[in-house]
């Protein structure tokens, strides 16, 4: 079978992975007896049966190389989808064709024993992964630095925190000689630099030509790292789409789950989402004055001043506070957050200063995002609730002006 996408044409050779009509459904059990007594008491009542439909009717091929999303929200059939790719489950209907090697990453850290030592553990998990005891001691020390567990590795596994059993398997399993890769959102657990880690390996991974399959909710990295993601919803597939896109489908969705409206300013509709325990009331742009304004010159101070509200929260919540400011064309310019200043849910203003910015001619738009610290949990986040627009007098292209010197060298 051939994909025609725009100019390019895959062959089944460019294929690693082919979904064709896959449904999967399961039998839900209700009124199940307890107990030796209500079955004594009731021997004739009947268990009723419901058919759960997780996948219907999904179709899909990923190329070999490519890195590929699968979103949508709790309960759409994502990790149903990855197992059945892992085939861990069997489709009720339909085949999933695999052209490799393929290593799940779903539940990372099965198959460890809690009472063997981190160092055991590495050694039994590499062995289930395929690798002799020499390939383990020559890669031993790489899994231990990389887990960044060198003063562990003798203690029990059950001592360990589920970061750091997360963080352990992680490593092991990125050694793995596979050609594909299927990743949950397992790395959740993980703290911010150790994820910052992780995406690192795996554009390495890409680079070497590995397959990637990611489910997660995090939109900002599906779009950042993803070729092409499909979009589920109730188990249907709604869509097999470029990541931009994928992203307002995302949104959308989530919207209609949370009985969200489009909110609308003079200038421009925007989108938010999130669970709403915290939210951010107003987004502004302003002058080193302090006078709210939208237009600035080249290498103007611009200050992005924001104000919140706190729902239900309480006041002892750290949040962390991301911003991203894109193109005319949705590129993005620069993502900056919080991460580093202490901040929590007593906050009610906070200025963003960007002090002799190199932005060109221009209109940028401003999204505003709160997290908790491990950017798992979105308490709120809008889409494009203000813009702003530089002008100058420049002859340079491109978004942003960097001083440059051209030496004529002959």
């Amino acid at each position: 079978m051939t994909e025609n996408m725009g100019s390019n044409k895959i062959t089944e050779a460019d294929i690693a992975i082919k979904v064709e009509g896959v449904y999967k459904d399961f039998n839900l059990p209700h009124e199940i007896n307890q107990s030796l007594k209500q079955r004594l008491l009731s021997p004739l009542k009947k268990t009723s049966i419901e058919k759960q439909h997780a996948l219907k009717d999904v179709s899909f091929e990923i190329k070999k190389g490519e890195f590929f999303g699968i979103v949508g929200r709790n309960g759409s059939g994502k990790s149903t989808l990855l197992k059945v790719l892992a085939q861990i489950y069997v489709p009720t209907k339909g085949s999933v064709t695999i052209n490799g090697s393929l290593t799940p990453f779903i539940e990372l850290g099965v198959g460890f024993n809690p009472e063997l030592t981190g160092r055991e553990n590495i050694y039994m998990n590499g062995a289930m992964l395929g690798f002799s005891k020499k390939e383990v001691n020559a890669m031993y020390d790489e899994v231990v630095q990389f887990a960044e567990l060198e003063k562990f590795m003798d203690q029990k596994l059950k001592n360990y925190s589920s970061g750091m059993q997360v963080r352990l398997a992680f490593s092991i399993a990125i050694r793995a000689k596979t050609d594909i890769l299927l990743i949950d959102e397992v790395l959740a657990v993980g703290d911010s630099n150790f994820q910052r880690k992780c995406y690192r390996t795996f554009n390495e991974l890409k680079e070497e030509g590995k397959t990637i399959v990611f489910v997660s909710h995090n939109m900002a990295d599906v779009e950042r790292y993803c070729d092409r993601v499909v979009v589920l919803d109730g188990g249907n597939q709604l869509a097999t789409c470029e990541p931009s896109e994928a992203k307002v489908r995302y949104f959308q969705l989530n919207d209609s789950s949370q009985k969200s409206k489009k909110e609308s300013s003079s200038r421009n509709k925007f989108v938010r989402w999130g669970s709403g325990e915290f939210i951010t009331d107003k987004v502004q742009t302003i002058k080193s004055s302090g006078k709210t304004s939208s237009r600035f010159s080249i290498g103007e101070d611009i200050g992005i001043k924001m104000s919140f509200s706190n729902i239900s929260l309480g006041d002892n919540q750290d949040l962390v506070v991301g911003l991203n400011i894109t193109g005319e064309k949705n590129e993005n310019v620069i993502g900056p957050n919080t991460r580093n200043v202490k901040l929590n849910s007593s906050m009610r203003e906070l200025v963003l200063w960007f002090k002799n910015p190199n932005l060109n001619n221009g209109t940028y738009s401003i999204s505003v995002t709160v997290f908790d610290p491990s950017f798992t949990q979105q308490f709120d986040s809008i889409e494009r609730p203000t813009s702003f627009s530089v002008s100058g007098d420049t002859t340079e292209g491109g978004l942003v002006i960097m001083d440059n010197l051209f030496e004529v060298i002959k």
